[in-house]
């Protein structure tokens, strides 16, 4: 039994690409897979927060760290980047597009320059990467692309007209592409985590909101980073082969929360 949990769950040989990969979230995911014995390519625009990342997800391993400057808004900077990391490790097996970003509006304020920013970081980045780096993984017949979405892609919050409808894009994109990828062995699915401590939540609400945010859950807490990480793990392993298509929600129970 111990040998089979450990195939189950291994990423030895396998390369993974984790967005947004120097803080919070997608720090958590890369640190698991390094620790299941992938290499590793992360991205974000700080070059500082990256060299400090890549030492931590790091450590103790014999994994492979790289990490890369990219402005995931700029679709040049997109592509090139996908063309970098293939030559830098010769493939892709993991791909988690975590990169995104939230510009609170009401909807009758939506600023054309705030819809657009959005729309291109949260969206369109996901399947411009994941346009890249398929054609390698269908021609190994693997991979896993994983897209990390929102419990506000499946619900709704004040002032979250641009985020929520970049999140449930993300949703609707997993099940069509689930199904043009299932016949090459390529699984294609969404995490929607709930109220996780980031550095992006930490400046956007208020201590009342997140005290709301809280008392909203089950565990009547919020999630800590690392609490997202073992879904990532059987998304990104043999564990989780036969799910594809699916949106996996890591919330505390906040959407089971409807009155």
């Amino acid at each position: 039994m111990e040998r089979m949990l450990s195939q189950l769950f291994d990423l030895s040989g396998r390369v993974a690409l984790v967005t947004g990969g120097s803080r919070g979230l997608g720090k958590s995911m890369a640190r698991i897979f390094a620790e299941a014995g992938a290499d590793i390519m992360i991205c974000s625009r700080s070059a500082g927060e990256l060299e400090e990342a890549a030492k931590e997800i790091g450590a103790g391993l014999a994994s492979r760290v790289e990490y890369r400057v990219v402005d995931m808004g700029d679709r040049a900077c997109v592509d090139a980047f996908a063309a970098e990391t293939l030559q830098t490790f010769g493939r892709v097996d993991v791909l988690v597009n975590n990169a995104g970003s939230n510009i609170p509006q009401p909807a009758d304020a939506i600023t054309d320059e705030a819809w657009d920013r959005i729309i291109e970081l949260n969206l369109s980045s996901c399947m411009r990467l994941t346009r890249t780096l398929l054609p390698q993984m269908k021609a190994r017949k693997w991979g896993r692309i994983i897209h990390i979405s929102s419990v506000l892609g499946l619900g709704g919050k004040l002032e979250r007209n641009v985020y929520c409808a970049t999140k449930a894009a993300l949703i609707g994109m997993t099940r069509a592409s689930a199904l043009d990828l299932g016949p090459f062995n390529v699984t294609v699915n969404c995490i929607s985590p709930g109220p996780f401590v980031t550095e992006l939540t930490g400046r956007l609400l208020s201590p009342e909101q997140k005290q709301y945010f809280a008392d909203r859950t089950a565990l009547k807490r919020w999630g800590q980073p690392g609490e997202l990480a073992g879904a990532a793990l059987l998304l990104a392993t043999e564990a989780g082969s036969y799910i594809t298509g699916t949106t996996i929600l890591v919330d505390g129970g906040a959407l089971a929360n409807v009155l």
